[in-house]
């Protein structure tokens, strides 16, 4: 199945602004995550952004991105913009990768990638189990509540995503915001209203739960956190000098 791989990207963000052009290891945080979509080679990358800067820096660095309007409510609205600008018809998956997380794992794009393949869902998400109790107090650590346990080779279906954690609940995960959409669910979650938990809760992938659209869950293995706050930007940074 022929896919793409979008990153929507923005400089505005409140808690962090200018995060996506911040520099680990010479290079700035949207272009570590171009090279890593660009190493998993499973179709053309491409970043959707409202900010000059950022299409300058990524192609500076060897990538491919578009400028989009400044109005979206959502990085999805944003990728929508950017497929249509690219017209590629024979698209069938759009992967929806998030440009702040540097770490994610190269393994865990190709994991959920293949998972939609093989069982041909609708939209399929990644998350990995949470080792470090501390991530359950952390409003910027997404969780989700899946219907069975998450191992290796399961695909289960998300009942919830939520910033607090409920301890009455069985299966919660750390979610990873990558997204891979069939063609037609991207175009019917774009056509629908945002939720009122969404707005509530500013988690865009509620609005698919509210209107019926099936979210399934592929285990990474990796727990990528994304560069939220500065404390988070500081924590990444040294993980990744480290490595280096």
């Amino acid at each position: 199945m022929k896919t793409l791989i979008l990153i929507p990207s923005r400089l505005s963000a409140t808690r962090l602004p200018r995060k996506p052009l911040l520099k680990i290891n010479g290079l700035s945080i949207i272009s570590h995550v171009v090279k890593k979509a660009i190493e998993a080679n499973i179709g053309e990358v491409c970043v959707a952004a409202e900010d000059q800067e950022i299409i300058d820096d990524v192609k500076y660095n060897g990538g491919k991105a578009i400028l989009t309007g400044k109005n979206h409510k959502t990085g999805t609205d944003r990728i929508y913009e950017a497929l249509h600008t690219l017209k590629k018809s024979d698209i069938e998956l759009i992967i929806n990768l998030q440009g702040d997380e540097p770490l994610i794992d190269v393994h865990d794009i190709r994991n959920l990638h293949k998972q939609m393949i093989k069982t041909k869902f609708h939209l399929g998400t990644l998350a990995s189990k949470i080792t470090d109790k501390n991530l359950y107090k952390k409003d910027s650590v997404v969780k989700v509540e899946t219907k069975d346990n998450l191992e290796n080779t399961d695909f289960p279906e998300a009942i919830n995503f939520s910033r607090k954690y409920n301890e009455s609940k069985n299966y919660i995960y750390h979610h990873i915001g990558v997204y891979c959409y069939q063609l037609k669910t991207l175009e019917k979650f774009i056509s629908l209203k945002q939720s009122k938990n969404e707005i509530i809760n500013n988690l865009e992938q509620l609005r698919a739960l509210d209107n019926n659209i099936k979210i399934n869950v592929a285990l990474a293995k990796s727990s990528s956190v994304g560069v939220d706050t500065e404390e988070d930007f500081v924590s990444i940074k040294k993980i990744m000098e480290y490595k280096t």
